[in-house]
């Protein structure tokens, strides 16, 4: 029976998705980003003390647990909701084995008690990428997790893809300067604006942070520019709301903006309503759209952290970025967008004439093995039309018939040739099964 929220992918869909991770993995790689894993469970003190994440985390507890009406305790256990937080305890955990600025991958399922919808699920992969360094951490840092993003979603066969970005600098002293100090509380109520949209925003923002209209309207003004280029700076000014902290944050998300477009025009949008949910960002925050599913909200976010991690006086600022991989596939899946060649990988089926030739088949399948061929012999010895119907239901391309000398059929094209299995070779597009987009 299916349990809500945790997929499970058939075998032409969990190939899909490893050619996902396969093109993740290599591109983090190729920007120097070394591959870590964590355990699935943190202390549920960590887990809570990292935003407002309560209801989300899923509690450890063994069925034979000597007292299950004990309170609960410091080292109640939690499964992880993202894979930043744990990130973070093992930079503690490691600081002086690490080499730093440190720059890991780690590509893991999380979990989070929310109610299940398209594309968001209680279990899901997810593909992080963060940065960590010592007392500081260069800005450049930042202006580099969009271009590592766009260059995974170039690699895969998927709507192309943009990053909105803002900085929470912008709007927290764009908050302080109109005269609201509680900049936490509007964030969080300003991120609730597509879900509720600008006149219950407002009314909250009056409620919950004792904003007067004049100051929600502005909070609104803000939230609306958007720009894929500089222009949002002058739209921002144009606002007439000054401070430091908007100045600095103004001029870091400027850096972020141009350099992406000098890399990949397009890949980048100033959004300045994008707050992020969780507590910990500091600066920089990322949230990412398909084309054509932007109704479905971000697949890929993250953002810069200051205070995440820290030992004594140390501390280990970050900027990191994650890919929600399960979010992205299952919208991609629900609206039949990816496809799959072949439901299995097997390029060739060596056909059986009769079971006490199953040895032979073996060889010859072990031949084309050991050259990187993926090859199966045929289950049963049945008439030659159903070992071929056997292949062609499964999408597998070739079939071997032994004999002298042997031969093997396209299926596709009727066409049938003398082969050797020490030598032939297939057309390099039907050697693995390619990933369509439907």
């Amino acid at each position: 029976m299916p349990i809500s929220g945790f997929p499970e992918w058939l075998p032409p869909q969990r190939m899909v998705e490893q050619f996902v991770l396969d093109k993740i993995r290599s591109t983090f790689e190729s920007y120097g980003f070394a591959p870590l894993e964590t355990r699935a469970v943190e202390p549920l003190e960590t887990l809570l003390a990292k935003g407002e994440t309560s209801k989300e985390v899923y509690l450890l507890r063994r069925l034979q647990e000597e007292s299950s009406s004990a309170p609960a305790t410091d080292d109640q256990l939690g499964l992880h909701f993202d894979l930043t937080v744990p990130f973070a305890r093992f930079v503690v955990e490691n600081h002086g084995k690490l080499v730093f600025p440190f720059r890991r991958y780690q590509i893991q399922k999380v979990w989070r008690g929310e109610r299940p919808q398209e594309g968001r699920y209680r279990e899901f992969l997810q593909a992080d990428i963060d940065v960590v360094n010592r007392d500081t951490l260069p800005f450049h840092f930042d202006t580099e997790m969009p271009l590592v993003i766009g260059d995974v979603f170039r690699s895969l066969p998927i709507p192309p893809a943009v990053i909105l970005v803002n900085n929470r600098k912008v709007c927290e002293g764009f908050y302080r300067g109109l005269g609201l100090p509680d900049t936490a509380q509007v964030l969080r109520t300003v991120d609730k604006l597509d879900k509720i949209g600008p006149e219950k925003v407002a009314a909250l923002l009056a409620e919950t942070a004792g904003a007067s209209d004049a100051q929600a309207a502005a909070c609104l003004k803000l939230a609306e520019i958007s720009a894929s280029d500089g222009s949002f700076v002058d739209r921002v000014r144009s606002l007439g709301v000054d401070d430091p902290l908007l100045d600095e944050g103004l001029a870091e998300l400027l850096q972020v903006v141009e350099t992406a477009d000098e890399h990949a025009s397009g890949l980048v949008r100033a959004e300045l309503k994008i707050a992020r949910g969780l507590d910990y960002y500091t600066g920089t925050v990322y949230e990412t759209q398909l084309r054509g599913y932007e109704r479905f909200g971000s697949i890929s976010s993250g953002g810069r952290y200051e205070t995440l991690a820290s030992v004594g006086n140390t501390r280990f600022p970050g900027v990191g970025i994650s890919i929600g991989v399960s979010r992205m596939l299952g919208l991609l899946f629900g609206q039949n967008a990816l496809g799959v060649s072949r439901s299995v990988p097997t390029c060739v089926v060596v056909a059986l004439p009769s079971e006490d030739q199953r040895a032979a088949c073996h060889r010859i399948a072990a031949a084309l093995r050991k050259r990187g061929i993926p090859t199966e012999v045929a289950p049963t010895a049945a008439k030659f039309g159903k070992q071929i119907q056997f292949a062609d239901r499964r999408g597998i391309p070739y079939v071997w018939f032994p004999g002298s000398p042997d031969t093997v059929k396209d299926i596709r094209s009727g066409e049938q040739v003398e082969a050797d299995a020490a030598s032939w070779t297939p057309p390099a597009a039907d050697l693995h099964p390619t990933i369509t987009n439907l």
